[in-house]
């Protein structure tokens, strides 16, 4: 192959090119050559290169971006600086993409939207019933501030004050309009 591209690139390359020659390529090999080149040419450093010798040629962040499929602000996240501040970037974001989401998973009763999926309505549907006394919801707050809006459907128990000591729930009347978080 050329002479820019990785090895790793130009084999995974090479593979596809050879199942494309292939009528009787299975297709689930074919979508594992297809992200395989996809993978190694998104981590190649010719990408890098290439965008390195743009710049120094008088090409502008606006131009890369184009020519890349991307944003300006999306380009310069990806290859502005040097390898240690490009390598500090990728990382930070994949341990942010790695994190856990921030939303408890032990808070009583469901969410509006589980509710909504749970009941084959929309939120809004949630939000009226509540509002007229069919459902109740409760806001419970959580000792950081965040608050979150909980449904309990027939059936669900209602809990108490005490049972939930990291947890505290308002009982006020139900704002249909208030997002559900």
């Amino acid at each position: 192959m050329g002479s820019f591209l990785s090895q790793q690139s130009a084999e995974a390359l090479a593979r596809l090119v050879r199942l494309d020659g292939e009528e009787s390529a299975p297709p689930l090999e074919r979508m594992r050559a297809i992200r395989a080149v996809q993978h190694h040419l998104d981590a190649d450093p010719a990408a890098l290169s290439s965008v390195r010798d743009a710049l120094a040629g008088g090409s502008g962040w606006p131009e890369i971006a184009e020519a890349a499929g991307l944003k300006p602000t999306a380009a310069k996240w990806r290859w502005q600086g040097t390898d240690d501040e490009i390598a500090a970037r990728l990382s930070a974001g994949r341990k942010r993409s790695i994190r856990p989401s921030s939303v408890p998973t032990d808070l009583p009763g469901r969410s509006v939207a589980e509710a909504a999926a749970q009941l084959g309505v929309s939120v809004q549907a949630v939000y009226l019933q509540v509002t007229r006394g069919r459902l109740i919801s409760r806001t419970v707050e959580l000792a950081d501030g965040r608050s979150y809006k909980r449904v309990f459907l027939p059936g669900d128990a209602l809990p108490s004050t005490a049972e939930t000591p990291a947890h505290s729930l308002d009982d006020s009347p139900e704002d249909p309009t208030s997002t559900d978080r």
